[in-house]
This record gives C-alpha cells, sequence and structure tokens, in this order.
C-alpha cells in the first residue's frame, strides 16, 4: 500500500455510494491506512443531498465508487451527478452494479470484521441494511483489485451505522464555522495568520490522534454517556499530575505513524507476475521492514504505557490497559519480531539513519547473501562518501562543509557561504543556495551515491526471479555480472521479448555497448537457470532450450577459412539447429564482406529468425536494417543513446527506443584516427545523398505497413495479459484501456 504511506494527515479513504428510489443511501468507506471499514445507511432528506455531502466531507475520500445507472428518487439529481459536482478533485469510478451484491457483501463483513458478527447486529439489520452491504461488497472487490492485495480475513476494524451516534454538521457550516479550515489565512490589520478550530486544537502526538481529532470535530457525539466518560477521562487527566505528564511522555514513545502500520499486515499483496509491469520490489521490501520497524517500536513503547496507566481510575483509561497492556498477544508479537531483527533498531524519522535502520534491521548471521550487502552498504555510506568529504575538504581549504542527507538526493554538500572565496570549482555542481549555505555535489559524490541506493536495495530485497516454461523474456535493469565489479558506474538496462514481438534489434555506433549488452542477457539467463541470483532488478525468464551466438570471430588460417566464412559457418549452425525454445543473439552479422551482400544477407537471416518463435537479439550498426522494423511488426528497435558534443561523441551506454541516426559518426572516428579533411568532406558528401533516398523509402514503407504494425502491438498486449496472473477484474479492465487505445490512435 505504498501509495498512502507519506499520506500523513490527509484521508486515505476509498467510499462506496449506492442509492435506491426511496431516497435511501447506502456507504461504505475503507481507510487503506488504519484497515477500518465504516458503513452506514440513511434515508437522504434533502434534494441536495446534504446528509451524502456531510457523509464525503467527513472521509475526504481518495476515490469514490459509484454504479453506472442513475436510481435516484424523482426531484433528486443522483449521486453520480452529485459527486461529479461536488466532489471534482476527487478520483470518481464507476463499476458495474453487480459489484453492489449486499449478500457478498455480507459475507465479506463477516470475514473481514476482527470482532464477531452478532457484536456488528448484522444478523438482525442484514435484509434493512442491503444499501451498505452493496457498497462494502463494490469497495472491497475494487480496492483489492486496483491495489493488487487481499484483506486478510478478521483484520479490519468494523464500525455499522457509526454516524447515528453524531451530531450532523452540513458541509456549509462546517465552511462557516471554520471547524477545519480558516475563511482567511490573515486577520485583518495584522501578520498573524488565522487559525481554525481544528488548528488551534491540534496537539496531537501521533497521526492516528490528528485525524481522530478532526473526525470528532466533524462528527460530534450525541450519546451522553460516552461523553461523560470523556469527561470523567479529562477530570483524572488535570488533577492528577504524575499520570498526565507520563501519558504524554508514554506516547511520545509511539512513532508517529503507528496507524499506518496496520495496514501492512491486513492488505496481503496477491502473487502476480510482474514482468511485464517492472515493479520496484526493492521499494515493496522497503516499506515492509519500515513497517516491522515501527511496529517493533510501538511494541516497545508499551511497557512505559502500561507502568503509567495501572493506577488510572476513569473508565476510558483502565478499559486502554485492560485492553492493551494486559493483552499477552503483542507480548508474543513482540517476542517474534525480537527472534530475527535486532534489539536497538527503532523507528526514526531522520531519512539516512532510516535507511541505515532499514538495512540493519534483520539479525546477522541469518542471510549470508544480506550480510555481504550490508557489508557494501557501509563501504559506500560510510567510508568512500565521507573519505570524498575529507579530501574536499583538504583540496578546497572548506573546512566546514558538511554531508547532509535526504531521501530525494542521497547525501550532499552543504558549505558555509562566507567560507567560500569567489566561485567555487568546477568540481561542484548543481550550486543552489539554501539560507547562508551553499547546497551542491560533484560528480563522484553522485557515483558514490547511486551505489549507495543500490546496495541499500540489495539489503532491502535479493532480487526476484520468475522462471516461466512460457511467457515473455524480460529483465528489469541488468547488470552485467562481470564488468560490474570492474565498473563502479555500469549502466543497468532492460530487455522484453514475446512472442509478438520476438526480436530485438539493437543500433548504434561502434563502442556505444552493443556487445556487451548482448553478453549480459545471455549471462543473466545462465545464472538464472543454474539457479543464482541474478544482477538486476528483476526479471522472468521463459526456460531456453538453446542459447546461439554470433559474436565477433577473426580469421581461421588453420582451417583456410576467412572472417566472413567463419561467419557464415556459425550463421549456418544456427539456422540449422534453433528451435522455437531457443535464444538467439548475433553480433555484427555481414561486417567481413561487401556492404551490400553484408547488409543483403544480414537482412535475409533476420526474416528467417522473424518467421520462428524463437527470441532473437540483433546487434547492427547498419542503419538500414531499421527499415525492417516498418515492415515486420514483431521487430522492435532499440539504439544505445550517443551525445555529439563539440563534434565529438560521448557514449551513454544508455538504451534507449526506436532508432537514432548518429550523422557520420564513421567519419567521426576517421577523423579522430588522422584521415585528411579533404577525405573526409567528400564522404560526407556522397554519405548525405545516400541517406535522403533511404529517408524518403522508410517513411512510404511506414505509412504502407502502418495497419499491420497496429495489429501487432494489440498482440503483445494480449500476449502479456495471457501469460500474466492478474485476476478477471484487472484483465478485463486491461482489455478495455486496450480498446480504448485503439479506437483513439495512442497505441
Amino acid at each position: 500500500m505504498e501509495d498512502i504511506d507519506d499520506a500523513g494527515e490527509k484521508s486515505s479513504f476509498v467510499v462506496g455510494l449506492i442509492e435506491n428510489r426511496a431516497k435511501e443511501v447506502g456507504v461504505a468507506a475503507i481507510d487503506l491506512r488504519s484497515a477500518s471499514l465504516h458503513l452506514s445507511q440513511y434515508i437522504e432528506t434533502s434534494s441536495s443531498y446534504q446528509n451524502t455531502k456531510t457523509m464525503l466531507q467527513f472521509y475526504d475520500p481518495m476515490v469514490i465508487i459509484v454504479p453506472p445507472n442513475k436510481l435516484a428518487a424523482d426531484g433528486m439529481v443522483g449521486i453520480s451527478e452529485l459527486v461529479d459536482k461536488f466532489c471534482t478533485s476527487t478520483r470518481k469510478v464507476i463499476v458495474s452494479r453487480s459489484y453492489f451484491d449486499d449478500t457478498r457483501g455480507a459475507v465479506l463483513v463477516k470475514n473481514l470484521a476482527a470482532k464477531e458478527p452478532s457484536a456488528l447486529g448484522l444478523d438482525t439489520y442484514y435484509k434493512q441494511y442491503y444499501l451498505c452491504l452493496g457498497a462494502a461488497a463494490a469497495t472491497v472487490k475494487w480496492t483489492e483489485a486496483e491495489k493488487g492485495v487481499i484483506i486478510t480475513n478478521h483484520s479490519l476494524s468494523v464500525t455499522f451505522n457509526g454516524s447515528f451516534g453524531h451530531m450532523n454538521i452540513d458541509t456549509t457550516s462546517v465552511q462557516n464555522l471554520e471547524i477545519i479550515e480558516p475563511l482567511q489565512s490573515t486577520l485583518c490589520g495584522t501578520n498573524n495568520r488565522k487559525r481554525s478550530l481544528f488548528q488551534m486544537l491540534k496537539a496531537t502526538r501521533i497521526v492516528g490522534g490528528t485525524r481522530l481529532l478532526r473526525a470528532n470535530l466533524l462528527q460530534p457525539l450525541k450519546d451522553i454517556e460516552t461523553i461523560n466518560a470523556r469527561l470523567d477521562c479529562l477530570d483524572e487527566l488535570m488533577s492528577n499530575e504524575q499520570l498526565f505528564f507520563g501519558l504524554s511522555q508514554a506516547l511520545r514513545k509511539f512513532p508517529k505513524e503507528t496507524d499506518r502500520v496496520l495496514c501492512h499486515f491486513c492488505f496481503k499483496p496477491k502473487k502476480v507476475t510482474n514482468g511485464v509491469l517492472a515493479i520496484d520490489n526493492a521499494r515493496k521490501s522497503q516499506i515492509l521492514i519500515s513497517s516491522i520497524i515501527l511496529l517493533k517500536t510501538a511494541l516497545d513503547a508499551l511497557p512505559l504505557l502500561s507502568k503509567v496507566l495501572k493506577d488510572a481510575k476513569c473508565f476510558l483509561l483502565t478499559n486502554i490497559y485492560k485492553s492493551v497492556c494486559e493483552n499477552e498477544k503483542y507480548a508474543s508479537i513482540r517476542k517474534r519480531i525480537g527472534e530475527v531483527i535486532d534489539e536497538d533498531v527503532l523507528h526514526t524519522r531522520v531519512p539516512f539513519v532510516a535507511r541505515t535502520q532499514q538495512c540493519f534491521a534483520v539479525k546477522a548471521g541469518i542471510d549470508g547473501l544480506l550480510d555481504i550487502a550490508r557489508r557494501s552498504f557501509c563501504d559506500t555510506s560510510e567510508a568512500a562518501i565521507h573519505n570524498l568529504a575529507n579530501k574536499y575538504r583538504e583540496d578546497y581549504k572548506l573546512a566546514n562543509l558538511k554531508i547532509p542527507f535526504n531521501n530525494r538526493q542521497g547525501f550532499y554538500f552543504s558549505i558555509p557561504q562566507k567560507d567560500i572565496n569567489g566561485k567555487l570549482p568546477s568540481k561542484f555542481i548543481q550550486v543552489v543556495k539554501h539560507g547562508n549555505n551553499i547546497h551542491c555535489s560533484t560528480l563522484e559524490l553522485a557515483s558514490l551515491n547511486v551505489r549507495n541506493k543500490s546496495a541499500a536495495k540489495e539489503c532491502y530485497t535479493r532480487t526476484e526471479l520468475c522462471l516461466e516454461d512460457d511467457g515473455p523474456l524480460a529483465i528489469d535493469s541488468g547488470r552485467h555480472p562481470i564488468l560490474e565489479s570492474i565498473h563502479n558506474e555500469f549502466i543497468p538496462n532492460n530487455i522484453f521479448l514475446s512472442e509478438a514481438s520476438n526480436m530485438v534489434i539493437v543500433m548504434g555506433p561502434n563502442m556505444s555497448g552493443k556487445s556487451t549488452y548482448l553478453q549480459q542477457i545471455c549471462l543473466i539467463i545462465i545464472l538464472a537457470q543454474i539457479g543464482c541470483y541474478i544482477p538486476a532488478r528483476f526479471a522472468t525468464v521463459r526456460i531456453v532450450d538453446r542459447i546461439f551466438t554470433r559474436m565477433g570471430t577473426m580469421d581461421n588460417l588453420e582451417l583456410n577459412s576467412s572472417t566472413f566464412m567463419m561467419e557464415m559457418k556459425e550463421t549456418a549452425f544456427i539456422m540449422q539447429n534453433v528451435s522455437p525454445r531457443s535464444l538467439i543473439v548475433m553480433d555484427e552479422l555481414g561486417r567481413a564482406t561487401s556492404s551490400s551482400d553484408g547488409f543483403a544477407i544480414a537482412w535475409s537471416c533476420c526474416e528467417h529468425l522473424l518467421s520462428l518463435k524463437a527470441y532473437t537479439i540483433f546487434a547492427t550498426h547498419m542503419e538500414n536494417l531499421s527499415e525492417l522494423a516498418t515492415i515486420y511488426p514483431n521487430v522492435k528497435i532499440l539504439h544505445f543513446h550517443v551525445d555529439i558534443k563539440n563534434n565529438r561523441m560521448d557514449f551513454k551506454f544508455q538504451l534507449k527506443d526506436g532508432p537514432r541516426h548518429v550523422p557520420h559518426y564513421g567519419l567521426k572516428l576517421a577523423g579522430v584516427a588522422g584521415l585528411p579533411s579533404s577525405v573526409i568532406e567528400t564522404a560526407k558528401s556522397i554519405t548525405a545523398k545516400i541517406t535522403e533516398k533511404e529517408v524518403r523509402r522508410m517513411k512510404i514503407n511506414s505509412l504502407q505497413y502502418n495497419d499491420i504494425q497496429m495489429v501487432y502491438r494489440v498482440a503483445q498486449r494480449l500476449m502479456c495479459l495471457k501469460y500474466s496472473n492478474q485476476d478477471e477484474d484487472s484483465i478485463r479492465e486491461a482489455l478495455q484501456g486496450l480498446k480504448e487505445s485503439i479506437l483513439n490512435g495512442s497505441l
């Protein structure tokens, strides 16, 4: 549930609404942050839906789910139109009315509720409150599909008809009374900022308390017994100084985000194949580790809370003591966490301390590979980065240079402005003035930040690998397992192949990284199929029966074979032995003979391989081969990015979509080698004429084969869905999106 992790005080509600023609409205609101479900059903007393507006103001939902058809009573606009007019900034989702199944809703509520159904009054009032149960079914089903989770049984705190015990304050009154927001932000004639009632009272210790305060202000209690219980609690706190300050100190021990931890243990991720989606699993694992640390910190705070509340007299505080402090389950959970998580680890809001805590949360010796990853993290975060800072302090006489850290930038330098005489050396980049300091970085620090982040990710999770008998080959952020140990700044790249896109042609000038990339993919697949961890963020690999490679060769004098003959023999072997489950990797085929013959052979071999189900990766610097993609829609063209600066090439080693013409790169290299300038200029004139004709022909071909390319793009999307493990509703939604893309021509 990472999308609401940092939501703070903002709403994290998904609300379902449904009505009938008798002016009844059913509401189900699920809180993704605190794992609670609130059900309400009432008669809408006004044609302007004031009750419903009040409910929506109370929940302030992220998403509102409504049925498509209008079932409003005569003279009423209907909840769908109400949402359009009243909640303009909220996402509205229209789902089939079959989602609002009250029978299914009743079963879900019984299964998901932490309390017994009898405590909810569900058995007695089931038929009477069928609308809110239908809304519950739609809300839960959509939430599980959208978030890719399954809500675990007996995990939700369910309240039924809770709003009936509260005062109803309409939205206009909430604004006029300045309960949540002030009408004006400043007081006339002064510089003081104006505060609302909520802002004035907000002295809560944790985020959950802040939200509870807001909810109480929008829906004050009507039940006298409950109000008196709160007042009794207040009396005791005001008269017992030791209790008041002790409780305040105990609450400080709880993390501000204690309520957030609930959703990570109540919402269980579905088992899905993420090869195409390329989800960042390190981020998910980081969130889970953070939640466990947060839970541990909260549980560690319970003994102090227990000590403070032990002698409390009022009903509310004694009830908390009995239900929380004396509950043996919490001690059992704390013991289980202690078996794996280090005792010294505590939740913190300081970014780098938090990252370090997350990396070192699991005790040493439990996972050897994790211990190695942590060693790498220490090397970059402690040794290398601090050594670099010390070097700059000495080299540039910047004794007060500091290295702060934040989650967005990583480490950066902070230098007092008074210490800088004139301009900073050119080595310092991304220079920004911040108060009396200058914030900046260097290329060396940026490189170490990348390594540090990568090492931290390895601590959160080891690479996820999915092996399939069939389906696509997808590698996200793959790295060369050998070269990355030599080059600290190795650039990761992706690959995606499927039955509808079974050939990738990788283009780029000499030295741009094509050969390294081909080798990298083969090595990753080999590692995967021996059961080893792989250097990639994520991979789904179709089991390969054979890997065929045709890479650089030289003359073989012993066998009386030229380079070209060796190329042809290797290629012939591939063509005669390839199977539908093979991987073919070919590098610069046809370069060892005349340009026309070499191009013709390369083109013909590609056409033959395209007719097979095998996956092929073909690297070339013959730019004419990109024309294959205009004729054959199962060809994908990629290129390695190269910048041209001051008539020189700057290789980025980064793979990008589509062809890219790097003008005269061969001539630039020839110039560097010392070829006379007159020869270079003549060659430029000749190649310009040839290129002009080729570009014109490619445009014509692209238009001619546009329709069939569209069909193949659709087929590729369908193939991805075929091999995914998404549920039926998600697949239907994806198909609908595909249909819309086809109709509007955006595919």
